[in-house]
C-alpha cells in the first residue's frame, strides 16, 4: 500500500504527515533537553515545554539546575551532569523537577554525554512523565502477558495479509513455530481450501472496519494433532493513533467442546426424529412385506445407504424349527439403496430364498440374537458378510466400508436380520448407530411378527390380549402395583385400551394407562405400536408433557386413529408424581385417611388431534396414597351420565380392600356390565414407605 493514501507501503520512503503521533514516543510526550559543558539550556524542545511549563525563550541560556531544580536537590544535580560530562557514563532514573507553576513533579530521565564535530561534549537529557510512563508499561506489560499466556491464539497481520506477529498458543494451535509464520501471506500457512473464507473476510474487515465476531467456524486437524477440532475465528481491524489501517488481528479460540456439544445435541435431535418417524412409518399394514420395505425405507437414507431385511424361512411358514448346526435358509423381503449401486447385486432380491453357511455373520447374527458392528471392513469381515465370493467382490467394489447386522426379534423369537452399510457417507458406523438401529429393528420386528402371525382374527385376539398382559416387574422401588385387562364382551374383538408399569433409572417407576378409540385389529396394532413408542421414550426419561407430545406425533401420522391416554412418574425420591393427560379421564387419588378425589387437572387433546401442547402436573404424595388409572369402558355406559359414574367409582374406592388385587376385582365387578361393548383397562399403584437402598 502506497504512502499516497496513508498506509504503509512497500517503497522505503518516509511516510507523511510525520509530526501527527504514529507511536509510544509521541504517546509518552518525551522532552529533549541539551545542556552545553557548563551546565547551561542550550536546545528546548516543545515536549519540554509541556513537560516544566517553560517556553523556549525563558528556558534557553538558563542553567538547567537552578531552573528545572530545587534548591536542596542541586547539589546532587550539578554532581551527576559532572559526572556524566567527564565519564560518559550514562544516567538513568527519576528526579523531581521544579515545574514553572512551583510543584515538583517526579520524571523519569534518561541522560547521556553527545560530541559534536568541533570536539565539544553535550549533554542531552530525555524526559518523560513517570506517572504516564509506569502506566504505559502495565499496559504493555499486561498486553504482552495477556497475549502470551492466553489460551486463545492471536496473531497480527500487515495490510498484505503477511504474519507480522504470533502468540504461542496459535503456536500451538497451528503446529508450526512463530518465527516460520513471520513474512509469510496467511494462505501460505493456511493451505486449506476452508480458509478461503477467514482470508475473504479479512480483506472486507480491512476495508470497512467493521470487526467480524465469531464469524467463521473451522473443523479439521493441525499437523501437530490429528485429533479433529473446532475453531471460531474474529477478525479486527487495527488502526494506529493516527487512524491510518496498519493491519488485522486474528483471534481464534478452539470451541471444541462446545462443537461437540451442538453436535451431540443435534445428533440425538435427529436420531430422536428418526425414531419418530420410524414409530408413524413402519408398521402401517399387517403385511410382512410392506413392513420390512417400510423399514428399509426408514434407514436409508438416514442412517445408511444400504438396507435389506431377510427373515428365516422357517418362521414364515411357522415350522417354528430350532437353527441346527448347517446352513440357515433366508427368504429375502426388501432391500433399498440411496443411490444406483452394485451392492444391490450382492445382496438377494426380495422373494428369493437363500442358504447361508454357519460362517456367514448374518448366520451368526441369528442363532446368537446379538447385532453385529464392523466399524471398518476389512477383506476378512467382507467374505463374511457377503453369502459367497462374486457378492464380496461386488461389496468391495462398491465401495461398502461399513456394516451393521441387527436381529429381528419379537416376543422373544428371532425372525431375522437388518443389515445396514455405507459406503458414499464416509463415516463408519458407531455404537450410537447401532442402538438406533436396534430400536428401529425392535419396532419392525414387533410389527412384522404381528403381521405374521395375526393369519386369523382369533389369533390376532389371542396375541394382542396376551400383550396387553404385562408382567410388572418384580421390584418397584416404592410402589404396589396392581392390574387388570378385560376385553369387549359383546364381540370376539380386542380393543385398543392398553396400560403398561415400566421401571426407570433413579428409582423412577412410569405407569401408562391408554385407549384407541374403535376397535379391531387396526386399533389393536395402533395401540401396540403406541405402546412400543411410550416404551421407547419412557427409556429417554422425558418429561411426561413431552412423551404425550411425541405419542401425539405418531398417531397424528395414523389414518383415521385418535388416542387418549393418561402417562404418570413417580419418584420416590421427591415423593412426588409427574402426570401429563391427553384426553383421558382424570385419575383417581386416595389419600390415606380423605375421601377418594379425581384429579382436577389439565385434560389436553386425543393423540392424533395434533398441535396443541400438553401439561405436566406435579402432584406430592405420601406413603399409603393410591392412584387410580382407569379407561372409559369402566366408567361410560349408555344409559347413566359419566358423572353418576364417576361418583361411583369414588364411591367404591373409598371402602378400603385387604390388597390392591381385590380392588381391581371389586371395581370390574361392580362396575363392568356383562354385555358391556368396551374393553377396560385398570393399572393402581400405592405408594410404599421408601429409604434409597429399599
Amino acid at each position: 500500500m502506497s504512502a499516497a493514501d496513508g498506509r504503509p507501503g512497500d517503497t522505503g520512503q518516509p511516510e507523511g504527515r510525520s509530526w501527527q503521533p504514529s507511536g509510544l514516543m509521541d504517546l509518552l510526550g518525551v522532552a529533549a533537553v541539551l545542556l552545553d559543558a557548563d551546565g547551561r539550556i542550550d536546545l528546548w524542545s516543545p515536549e519540554a515545554e509541556d513537560l516544566f511549563g517553560y517556553t523556549a525563550e525563558e528556558a534557553l541560556g538558563q542553567y538547567a539546575a537552578p531552573l528545572l531544580v530545587h534548591e536542596q536537590r542541586s547539589d546532587l544535580t550539578i554532581k551527576l551532569f559532572a559526572e556524566v560530562m567527564a565519564t560518559g557514563e550514562k544516567w538513568a532514573g527519576a528526579f523531581p523537577v521544579r515545574h514553572k507553576d512551583g510543584s515538583t513533579r517526579l520524571v523519569e530521565f534518561r541522560n547521556m554525554r553527545l560530541l559534536d564535530s568541533l570536539g565539544d561534549f553535550y549533554a542531552l537529557g530525555l524526559a518523560t512523565d513517570r506517572s504516564k510512563l509506569r502506566e504505559v508499561e502495565r499496559d504493555v506489560a499486561l498486553s504482552t502477558r495477556l497475549i502470551s499466556q492466553s489460551p486463545i491464539g492471536l496473531a497480527i497481520l500487515d495490510t498484505q495479509l503477511r504474519y507480522v506477529a504470533v502468540n504461542p498458543a496459535l503456536e500451538r494451535m497451528h503446529g508450526i513455530p512463530a518465527e516460520d509464520h513471520l513474512g509469510r501471506h496467511y494462505r501460505e500457512i493456511m493451505t486449506s481450501a476452508k480458509f478461503e473464507g477467514p482470508e475473504a473476510g479479512m480483506g472486507q474487515v480491512l476495508k470497512t472496519g467493521v470487526p467480524m465476531v465469531d464469524e467463521y467456524t473451522i473443523v479439521g486437524h493441525t499437523p501437530a494433532d490429528s485429533n479433529v477440532h473446532a475453531w471460531s475465528i474474529s477478525l479486527y481491524r487495527l488502526d494506529d493513533p493516527q487512524g491510518r489501517v496498519i493491519g488485522v488481528a486474528d483471534l481464534v479460540v478452539d470451541v471444541t467442546d462446545r462443537y461437540q456439544a451442538a453436535t451431540e445435541a443435534t445428533e440425538a435431535r435427529r436420531r430422536l426424529a428418526l425414531i419418530a418417524d420410524g414409530s408413524a412409518r413402519i408398521g402401517t399394514t399387517l403385511e410382512v412385506e410392506q413392513t420390512a420395505r417400510e423399514l428399509a425405507g426408514v434407514t436409508v437414507p438416514e442412517l445408511a445407504d444400504m438396507a435389506t431385511v431377510d427373515v428365516l424361512d422357517s418362521v414364515l411358514h411357522e415350522h417354528r424349527l430350532p437353527l441346527g448346526d448347517g446352513p440357515v435358509l433366508f427368504r429375502a423381503l426388501a432391500v433399498q439403496a440411496a443411490y444406483a449401486t452394485e451392492a444391490v447385486q450382492a445382496a438377494d432380491p426380495p422373494g428369493q430364498i437363500t442358504a447361508y453357511g454357519a460362517d456367514r455373520l448374518p448366520t451368526e447374527c441369528v442363532r446368537t440374537g446379538r447385532p453385529i458392528l464392523i466399524s471398518h471392513i476389512d477383506d476378512a469381515a467382507m467374505a463374511r458378510i457377503a453369502r459367497d465370493d462374486p457378492a464380496a467382490t461386488l461389496l468391495a467394489r462398491a465401495g461398502v466400508h461399513s456394516y451393521m447386522l441387527l436381529p429381528l426379534t419379537a416376543r422373544g423369537q428371532i425372525l431375522g436380520s437388518l443389515g445396514l452399510s455405507r459406503a458414499r457417507n464416509p463415516q463408519p458406523f458407531d455404537e450410537d448407530d447401532l442402538a438406533l438401529a436396534g430400536e428401529l429393528a425392535s419396532r419392525a420386528a414387533v410389527c412384522i411378527d404381528n403381521a405374521r402371525s395375526h393369519q386369523t382374527v382369533r389369533n390376532t385376539a389371542e396375541t394382542l390380549q396376551r400383550s396387553l398382559l404385562p408382567d410388572h416387574p418384580l421390584h418397584l422401588p416404592g410402589l404396589d402395583v396392581a392390574s387388570r385387562y378385560r376385553p369387549a364382551q359383546a364381540a370376539y374383538e380386542v380393543g385398543g385400551d392398553w396400560y403398561d408399569v415400566l421401571p426407570l433409572d433413579g428409582d423412577k417407576t412410569v405407569l401408562v394407562v391408554g385407549d384407541v378409540m374403535g376397535s379391531g385389529i387396526d386399533a389393536a396394532v395402533t395401540m401396540g405400536r403406541l405402546r412400543t413408542g411410550t416404551s421407547d421414550f419412557a427409556d429417554l426419561d422425558l418429561d411426561p408433557a413431552e412423551v404425550l407430545h411425541h405419542l401425539d406425533k405418531i398417531t397424528s401420522g395414523l389414518e383415521q386413529y385418535i388416542a387418549t391416554c393418561v402417562y404418570a412418574v413417580y419418584d420416590p425420591h421427591r415423593a412426588e408424581c409427574h402426570i401429563s393427560v391427553a384426553g383421558h379421564l382424570p385419575p383417581v387419588l386416595v389419600r390415606n385417611g380423605k375421601p377418594p378425589e379425581l384429579l382436577d387437572l389439565p385434560t389436553g387433546t386425543p393423540l392424533g388431534v395434533g398441535g396443541m401442547p400438553f401439561v405436566t402436573t406435579t402432584i406430592p404424595v405420601d406413603a399409603g396414597d393410591r392412584l387410580v388409572l382407569y379407561t372409559d369402558g369402566l366408567v361410560e355406559v349408555r344409559h347413566h351420565p359419566i358423572d353418576e359414574r364417576l361418583n361411583t367409582l369414588l364411591r367404591l374406592l373409598d371402602t378400603p380392600d385387604p390388597t390392591l388385587e381385590e380392588t381391581c376385582d371389586r371395581l370390574l365387578h361392580e362396575l363392568r356390565l356383562p354385555a358391556d361393548p368396551d374393553d377396560v383397562a385398570v393399572l393402581i399403584a400405592r405408594m410404599q414407605p421408601f429409604t434409597p437402598d429399599s
